[in-house]
């Protein structure tokens, strides 16, 4: 078996836990022993499985720079969102962070703006991608350069980017298998999961008030 195939068998078998342990992670209590530990394995495999990704889109017959970028997209949002929890008790090494925001920042335009300048189209995946990168980076940036306010907003910026990072999982497995019709296997995980994230960044602010 060639390298390229075995690659992409482990990628989906850790593609394939990660949902398993992100679905759990989302169903247990917040804050619980079983959502701490199943989040802990959906990062890991996720981690994997992206990294793996990235190995696949540089192979020789393998080579795209479409699964490069999600891959990348994707890590950003698993780390960023795993990170926010030491803020949870002590806020430092904040200028790493930053610096990892920015380089989103110069991905996420590239995503925008190469299939642009390369072929001069507009690929609407990278391009809708690309942008929830902007905005997610910009904001993300805003947040760390205030200390008062990533005290008070870690867990929103922990829950979001990790969301984040379990609708990529949950786009790649519907546009692999084919699950919706064409490109709505992209976006149909996003919404449902924008509107997952809105309802707990409300819950979240009216716990707060309280």
């Amino acid at each position: 078996m060639e390298t390229a195939a075995i690659l992409i068998y482990i990628h989906a078998g850790f593609g394939g836990l990660a949902l398993i342990f992100g679905s759990l992670a989302i169903v247990f209590k917040k804050g619980s022993k079983k959502h701490r530990a199943s989040g802990k394995y959906f990062f890991h495999s996720m981690i994997i499985s992206a990294v793996i990704a990235l190995l696949i889109a540089c192979l020789p017959g393998h080579h795209s720079p479409f699964l490069f970028s999600i891959g990348l997209f994707s890590l950003y949002f698993l780390i960023t969102g795993y990170s926010a929890l030491r803020f949870k008790k002590k806020i430092d090494r904040v200028t790493i962070d930053i610096i990892g925001n920015i380089s989103m920042l110069v991905i996420a335009s590239c995503m925008v703006l190469l299939p642009l300048i390369i072929y001069g189209v507009v690929n609407i995946v990278l391009l809708v991608f690309g942008l929830l990168g902007i905005l997610a980076a910009l904001n993300t940036i805003r947040v760390l350069r205030k200390k008062e306010m990533l005290k008070e907003r870690w867990l929103r910026m922990h829950l979001g980017n990790m969301m984040g990072g379990y609708i990529a999982a949950v786009s790649a497995f519907a546009v692999v298998n084919q699950i919706l019709p064409g490109i709505y296997n992209w976006f149909v995980p996003g919404i449902i999961g924008g509107v997952y994230i809105y309802y707990w960044m409300r819950k979240i602010r009216l716990a707060k008030r309280t």
